[in-house]
Protein backbone atom coordinates (compact mmCIF):
# COMPACT_ATOMS: atom_id res chain seq x y z
CA UNK A 1 0.00 0.00 0.00
CA UNK A 2 1.09 3.79 -0.88
CA UNK A 3 0.89 6.05 1.90
CA UNK A 4 -0.07 9.82 0.51
CA UNK A 5 -0.30 13.06 2.30
CA UNK A 6 -1.90 15.71 0.66
CA UNK A 7 -1.08 19.39 1.07
CA UNK A 8 -4.05 21.51 -0.13
CA UNK A 9 -5.30 24.84 1.30
CA UNK A 10 -9.04 24.34 -0.06
CA UNK A 11 -11.21 21.99 1.97
CA UNK A 12 -13.21 21.00 -0.72
CA UNK A 13 -10.24 20.16 -3.05
CA UNK A 14 -8.53 18.12 -0.24
CA UNK A 15 -11.83 15.80 0.13
CA UNK A 16 -12.26 16.05 -3.66
CA UNK A 17 -8.34 14.81 -4.24
CA UNK A 18 -8.88 12.49 -1.24
CA UNK A 19 -12.08 10.64 -2.71
CA UNK A 20 -10.18 10.39 -5.84
CA UNK A 21 -6.91 8.52 -4.67
CA UNK A 22 -8.71 6.56 -2.47
CA UNK A 23 -10.45 5.20 -5.38
CA UNK A 24 -7.15 3.16 -6.29
CA UNK A 25 -6.53 0.31 -4.58
CA UNK A 26 -2.89 1.04 -4.06
CA UNK A 27 -3.09 4.14 -2.22
CA UNK A 28 -4.48 5.33 0.99
CA UNK A 29 -4.32 8.64 2.34
CA UNK A 30 -2.67 8.75 5.07
CA UNK A 31 -2.96 12.65 6.37
CA UNK A 32 -4.67 15.74 4.61
CA UNK A 33 -2.92 19.06 5.23
CA UNK A 34 -3.70 22.76 4.61
CA UNK A 35 -0.78 25.08 4.18
CA UNK A 36 2.78 24.46 3.86
CA UNK A 37 4.30 24.51 7.60
CA UNK A 38 1.91 21.61 8.63
CA UNK A 39 3.02 19.76 5.46
CA UNK A 40 6.96 19.82 6.41
CA UNK A 41 5.69 18.92 10.27
CA UNK A 42 3.31 16.06 8.92
CA UNK A 43 5.83 14.78 6.28
CA UNK A 44 8.44 14.43 9.74
CA UNK A 45 5.98 12.61 11.90
CA UNK A 46 3.86 10.64 8.78
CA UNK A 47 6.53 9.51 6.87
CA UNK A 48 4.80 9.22 3.79
CA UNK A 49 5.75 7.78 0.65
CA UNK A 50 4.50 10.11 -1.42
CA UNK A 51 3.21 13.69 -0.62
CA UNK A 52 0.93 15.76 -3.34
CA UNK A 53 1.94 19.11 -3.27
CA UNK A 54 -0.23 22.50 -4.13
CA UNK A 55 1.51 25.62 -5.12
CA UNK A 56 -0.59 28.42 -3.41
CA UNK A 57 -1.27 27.70 0.43
CA UNK A 58 -0.92 30.25 3.48
CA UNK A 59 1.54 30.62 5.96
CA UNK A 60 4.04 28.35 3.75
CA UNK A 61 3.61 28.12 -0.15
CA UNK A 62 4.42 24.63 -1.64
CA UNK A 63 7.80 26.06 -3.14
CA UNK A 64 9.32 26.68 0.53
CA UNK A 65 7.69 23.26 1.98
CA UNK A 66 9.40 21.69 -0.93
CA UNK A 67 12.32 23.15 -0.30
CA UNK A 68 12.50 22.41 3.69
CA UNK A 69 10.92 18.35 2.97
CA UNK A 70 13.61 17.96 0.50
CA UNK A 71 16.52 19.01 3.16
CA UNK A 72 14.97 17.30 6.45
CA UNK A 73 13.19 14.03 5.13
CA UNK A 74 13.44 13.55 1.27
CA UNK A 75 10.02 12.23 -0.39
CA UNK A 76 9.15 12.22 -3.40
CA UNK A 77 6.54 15.26 -4.37
CA UNK A 78 3.97 15.53 -6.85
CA UNK A 79 3.19 19.14 -7.29
CA UNK A 80 -0.03 20.26 -8.64
CA UNK A 81 -1.44 23.71 -9.48
CA UNK A 82 -4.93 25.36 -10.91
CA UNK A 83 -3.73 28.76 -11.72
CA UNK A 84 -1.74 29.55 -14.34
CA UNK A 85 -0.45 32.78 -13.13
CA UNK A 86 3.13 34.24 -14.29
CA UNK A 87 3.62 34.00 -10.17
CA UNK A 88 2.77 30.33 -9.33
CA UNK A 89 3.74 28.71 -12.49
CA UNK A 90 7.35 30.45 -11.88
CA UNK A 91 6.66 29.07 -8.30
CA UNK A 92 5.45 25.87 -9.32
CA UNK A 93 9.59 25.45 -11.50
CA UNK A 94 11.32 26.59 -8.52
CA UNK A 95 9.20 23.89 -6.80
CA UNK A 96 10.82 21.26 -9.11
CA UNK A 97 14.46 22.80 -9.08
CA UNK A 98 14.06 22.06 -5.09
CA UNK A 99 13.46 18.47 -5.31
CA UNK A 100 9.68 17.95 -6.41
CA UNK A 101 9.50 15.27 -9.22
CA UNK A 102 7.04 16.28 -11.41
CA UNK A 103 3.64 18.81 -11.89
CA UNK A 104 0.15 18.01 -12.84
CA UNK A 105 -2.99 20.34 -13.54
CA UNK A 106 -5.47 19.93 -10.64
CA UNK A 107 -8.15 17.11 -12.04
CA UNK A 108 -11.77 18.43 -12.84
CA UNK A 109 -14.50 18.25 -10.83
CA UNK A 110 -17.15 15.44 -11.93
CA UNK A 111 -19.47 16.13 -14.71
CA UNK A 112 -16.55 17.34 -16.59
CA UNK A 113 -16.39 15.17 -19.79
CA UNK A 114 -12.30 14.92 -19.12
CA UNK A 115 -12.62 14.26 -15.18
CA UNK A 116 -11.75 10.71 -15.33
CA UNK A 117 -8.85 10.75 -17.94
CA UNK A 118 -7.79 13.84 -14.97
CA UNK A 119 -8.00 11.67 -12.57
CA UNK A 120 -6.51 7.97 -13.91
CA UNK A 121 -3.61 10.36 -14.75
CA UNK A 122 -3.36 11.72 -10.97
CA UNK A 123 -3.27 7.71 -9.55
CA UNK A 124 -1.16 6.73 -12.33
CA UNK A 125 1.89 9.61 -11.38
CA UNK A 126 1.10 8.98 -7.35
CA UNK A 127 1.70 5.17 -8.11
CA UNK A 128 4.50 5.67 -10.02
CA UNK A 129 6.49 8.80 -8.25
CA UNK A 130 6.11 6.45 -5.24
CA UNK A 131 8.50 4.41 -6.21
CA UNK A 132 11.50 6.75 -7.19
CA UNK A 133 14.70 7.19 -5.20
CA UNK A 134 15.11 10.88 -4.06
CA UNK A 135 17.73 12.35 -2.61
CA UNK A 136 18.26 14.84 0.23
CA UNK A 137 18.51 18.69 -0.72
CA UNK A 138 21.56 20.39 1.40
CA UNK A 139 21.27 23.77 1.92
CA UNK A 140 24.28 24.20 1.19
CA UNK A 141 26.40 22.26 -1.36
CA UNK A 142 29.83 21.44 -1.16
CA UNK A 143 32.08 22.18 -3.98
CA UNK A 144 31.64 19.31 -6.36
CA UNK A 145 34.45 17.42 -7.95
CA UNK A 146 34.66 18.51 -11.63
CA UNK A 147 33.16 15.45 -13.91
CA UNK A 148 35.79 13.50 -16.29
CA UNK A 149 35.33 15.45 -19.42
CA UNK A 150 33.65 13.30 -22.18
CA UNK A 151 36.25 12.44 -25.23
CA UNK A 152 35.13 14.04 -28.17
CA UNK A 153 34.12 12.34 -31.87
CA UNK A 154 37.37 12.22 -34.00
CA UNK A 155 35.35 15.06 -36.41
CA UNK A 156 35.01 18.47 -37.29
CA UNK A 157 33.36 20.49 -34.05
CA UNK A 158 31.67 22.91 -37.46
CA UNK A 159 29.85 20.34 -38.90
CA UNK A 160 27.35 20.84 -36.03
CA UNK A 161 24.38 22.87 -36.80
CA UNK A 162 21.44 21.68 -34.86
CA UNK A 163 20.92 20.45 -31.22
CA UNK A 164 17.59 18.55 -30.19
CA UNK A 165 16.44 17.34 -26.48
CA UNK A 166 13.52 15.89 -25.29
CA UNK A 167 12.43 14.84 -21.70
CA UNK A 168 9.92 13.95 -19.31
CA UNK A 169 9.28 13.67 -15.73
CA UNK A 170 12.28 14.93 -14.20
CA UNK A 171 13.37 17.34 -17.39
CA UNK A 172 13.19 21.11 -16.67
CA UNK A 173 15.76 21.35 -14.11
CA UNK A 174 18.09 18.93 -15.84
CA UNK A 175 17.43 21.24 -18.86
CA UNK A 176 18.02 24.19 -16.90
CA UNK A 177 21.40 22.97 -15.58
CA UNK A 178 22.35 22.49 -19.39
CA UNK A 179 21.60 25.28 -21.01
CA UNK A 180 22.73 27.59 -18.17
CA UNK A 181 25.69 25.81 -18.81
CA UNK A 182 26.29 27.52 -22.51
CA UNK A 183 27.35 30.95 -23.57
CA UNK A 184 25.09 33.58 -24.47
CA UNK A 185 26.79 33.38 -28.10
CA UNK A 186 25.80 29.74 -28.45
CA UNK A 187 26.09 29.02 -32.52
CA UNK A 188 23.66 26.36 -33.41
CA UNK A 189 19.51 26.33 -32.56
CA UNK A 190 18.41 23.88 -29.85
CA UNK A 191 15.06 22.33 -30.27
CA UNK A 192 13.33 20.72 -27.20
CA UNK A 193 10.59 18.00 -26.52
CA UNK A 194 9.28 18.68 -22.64
CA UNK A 195 6.42 16.51 -21.79
CA UNK A 196 4.69 18.78 -19.30
CA UNK A 197 0.76 18.52 -18.08
CA UNK A 198 -1.18 21.08 -20.45
CA UNK A 199 -1.01 24.30 -19.99
CA UNK A 200 2.43 24.58 -18.37
CA UNK A 201 4.42 24.65 -21.30
CA UNK A 202 4.17 28.98 -21.52
CA UNK A 203 5.75 29.14 -18.11
CA UNK A 204 8.44 27.12 -19.02
CA UNK A 205 9.11 28.84 -21.67
CA UNK A 206 9.51 32.26 -19.27
CA UNK A 207 11.25 29.83 -16.14
CA UNK A 208 13.61 28.56 -18.82
CA UNK A 209 14.40 32.20 -20.36
CA UNK A 210 14.86 33.46 -16.93
CA UNK A 211 17.34 31.01 -15.85
CA UNK A 212 19.54 30.37 -18.67
CA UNK A 213 21.68 33.06 -20.93
CA UNK A 214 20.04 31.96 -24.34
CA UNK A 215 16.98 33.07 -25.60
CA UNK A 216 13.86 30.92 -25.12
CA UNK A 217 10.59 31.01 -26.73
CA UNK A 218 7.83 29.07 -27.83
CA UNK A 219 8.04 27.71 -31.44
CA UNK A 220 5.70 28.84 -34.19
CA UNK A 221 5.47 27.21 -37.09
CA UNK A 222 7.19 28.19 -40.40
CA UNK A 223 9.81 30.60 -38.73
CA UNK A 224 13.52 30.03 -39.04
CA UNK A 225 15.59 28.82 -36.00
CA UNK A 226 18.45 30.92 -34.98
CA UNK A 227 21.44 30.50 -33.20
CA UNK A 228 21.71 31.02 -29.71
CA UNK A 229 17.95 30.11 -29.37
CA UNK A 230 16.13 27.40 -27.68
CA UNK A 231 12.43 26.69 -29.45
CA UNK A 232 9.85 24.36 -26.89
CA UNK A 233 7.38 22.98 -28.56
CA UNK A 234 3.95 23.06 -28.11
CA UNK A 235 1.43 21.12 -26.39
CA UNK A 236 -0.90 19.33 -28.55
CA UNK A 237 1.03 18.74 -32.03
CA UNK A 238 4.27 17.72 -33.37
CA UNK A 239 7.47 19.83 -34.16
CA UNK A 240 9.62 18.73 -36.84
CA UNK A 241 12.56 20.48 -38.52
CA UNK A 242 13.17 20.77 -42.85
CA UNK A 243 17.01 21.24 -44.05
CA UNK A 244 16.68 24.51 -44.41
CA UNK A 245 16.02 25.20 -40.29
CA UNK A 246 12.51 25.72 -41.03
CA UNK A 247 10.29 24.85 -38.30
CA UNK A 248 7.04 23.42 -39.08
CA UNK A 249 4.50 21.87 -36.51
CA UNK A 250 1.07 19.95 -37.44
CA UNK A 251 -1.80 18.74 -34.70
CA UNK A 252 -2.03 15.12 -34.42
CA UNK A 253 -0.50 12.14 -32.87
CA UNK A 254 2.32 9.86 -33.26
CA UNK A 255 2.52 5.98 -33.27
CA UNK A 256 3.36 6.77 -29.47
CA UNK A 257 0.59 8.77 -28.96
CA UNK A 258 2.79 11.82 -27.29
CA UNK A 259 1.99 14.96 -28.30
CA UNK A 260 4.57 16.43 -29.08
CA UNK A 261 6.58 13.72 -29.30
CA UNK A 262 10.17 13.06 -28.90
CA UNK A 263 11.09 10.40 -31.39
CA UNK A 264 9.09 12.50 -34.05
CA UNK A 265 11.50 15.45 -33.49
CA UNK A 266 14.87 13.05 -33.54
CA UNK A 267 13.38 11.50 -36.91
CA UNK A 268 12.82 14.95 -38.68
CA UNK A 269 16.27 15.98 -37.80
CA UNK A 270 18.00 12.44 -38.61
CA UNK A 271 16.34 13.18 -42.12
CA UNK A 272 17.25 16.12 -42.43
CA UNK A 273 20.59 17.05 -40.48
CA UNK A 274 21.91 13.35 -40.22
CA UNK A 275 25.57 13.86 -38.93
CA UNK A 276 25.58 17.63 -38.39
CA UNK A 277 22.96 17.55 -35.44
CA UNK A 278 23.17 16.37 -31.81
CA UNK A 279 20.54 14.46 -30.24
CA UNK A 280 19.91 14.50 -26.24
CA UNK A 281 17.56 11.90 -24.49
CA UNK A 282 16.88 12.81 -20.76
CA UNK A 283 15.13 11.77 -17.65
CA UNK A 284 11.33 10.36 -18.13
CA UNK A 285 8.92 7.43 -17.84
CA UNK A 286 8.11 5.47 -21.18
CA UNK A 287 10.11 5.02 -24.31
CA UNK A 288 9.65 7.94 -25.98
CA UNK A 289 13.05 9.59 -27.47
CA UNK A 290 14.42 6.28 -27.98
CA UNK A 291 13.27 5.27 -31.51
CA UNK A 292 13.83 8.35 -32.65
CA UNK A 293 17.39 8.93 -30.97
CA UNK A 294 18.23 5.22 -32.57
CA UNK A 295 17.62 6.60 -36.20
CA UNK A 296 19.86 10.13 -35.15
CA UNK A 297 22.55 7.65 -34.65
CA UNK A 298 22.27 5.64 -37.72
CA UNK A 299 21.89 8.74 -39.85
CA UNK A 300 25.52 9.73 -37.89
CA UNK A 301 24.42 12.28 -35.58
CA UNK A 302 25.89 12.99 -31.87
CA UNK A 303 23.77 11.01 -29.55
CA UNK A 304 23.76 11.06 -25.69
CA UNK A 305 21.27 9.51 -23.41
CA UNK A 306 21.10 10.79 -19.38
CA UNK A 307 23.09 8.41 -17.03
CA UNK A 308 20.88 6.59 -14.30
CA UNK A 309 22.72 7.89 -11.60
CA UNK A 310 21.00 11.40 -12.36
CA UNK A 311 18.14 10.77 -13.87
CA UNK A 312 14.60 10.69 -11.75
CA UNK A 313 13.14 8.01 -13.84
CA UNK A 314 15.45 6.22 -16.09
CA UNK A 315 13.02 5.02 -18.93
CA UNK A 316 13.92 6.70 -22.05
CA UNK A 317 17.48 7.38 -22.01
CA UNK A 318 17.72 3.57 -20.61
CA UNK A 319 15.34 2.22 -23.40
CA UNK A 320 17.36 4.79 -25.85
CA UNK A 321 21.05 2.62 -24.17
CA UNK A 322 19.11 -0.72 -24.70
CA UNK A 323 18.74 -0.58 -28.23
CA UNK A 324 21.86 0.83 -28.49
CA UNK A 325 20.87 4.19 -29.81
CA UNK A 326 23.54 6.58 -27.34
CA UNK A 327 27.01 7.02 -28.60
CA UNK A 328 27.70 8.83 -24.97
CA UNK A 329 25.71 8.34 -21.24
CA UNK A 330 26.61 11.40 -19.15
CA UNK A 331 25.50 13.71 -16.31
CA UNK A 332 24.03 16.90 -17.09
CA UNK A 333 27.32 18.55 -16.69
CA UNK A 334 29.20 16.24 -18.72
CA UNK A 335 26.67 17.04 -21.36
CA UNK A 336 27.35 20.11 -21.13
CA UNK A 337 30.61 20.09 -21.04
CA UNK A 338 30.64 17.92 -23.85
CA UNK A 339 28.36 20.51 -26.47
CA UNK A 340 30.64 22.97 -25.27
CA UNK A 341 33.14 21.22 -26.98
CA UNK A 342 31.58 19.71 -30.07
CA UNK A 343 29.99 23.30 -31.40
Amino acid sequence: MIRVMVAEDSAVTREYLEHLLSQDSALQVVGMVQNGLEAVEQAQRLRPDVILMDVHMPLMNGYEATRQIMERIPTPIVMVSSNMSHDQVAMTFEALKAGALTVLDKPYGLGHPDSDKTASQLQETVRLMAGVKVIRRWPRRDRQAPSPTPTLPARASSNIQLIVVGASTGGPTVIVEILGSLPLNFPVPILVVQHIATGFTPGLVKWLGQSTPLHVKLAESGETAQPGTVYLAPHGGQMGITKDRQIHLFKGTTENHFCPSVSYLFESVAQAFGRSAIGILLTGMGQDGAGGLLQLSKAGGVTIAQDEETSVIFGMPGEAIRLGAAQYILSPRQIAELLRGLV
